[in-house]
């Protein structure tokens, strides 16, 4: 049972990875954690002014971060959901 434990950590290193690599201040993205019986939730918390690049325009990028996260998360056969929080 660790390795499903293991694995949604590093689903949470995934989505800091690629929130690092689309703000202007990498240094203030922060990813928590929160496991749940069914669903876990990942938070994704970044600078209020790279709020807008985490979105995107219409929602674009939040929606391809969720359909990546989705995808590796399937595997496990656990719901895992992205939150970004302002």
């Amino acid at each position: 049972m660790s390795e499903p434990a293991k694995s949604l950590s590093e689903l949470a290193k995934l989505i800091e990875h690629m929130a690092k690599a689309l703000v202007d201040f990498p240094d203030q993205v922060h990813v928590g954690e929160v496991v749940g019986e069914n669903t876990t939730v990942i938070e994704l918390k970044v600078a209020k002014v790279d709020l807008g690049k985490i979105i995107g325009k219409q929602g674009r990028t939040a929606q391809s971060l969720r359909t990546i996260l989705t995808g590796a998360s399937t595997k496990l056969r656990k719901r895992t959901v992205l939150e970004i929080i302002e």
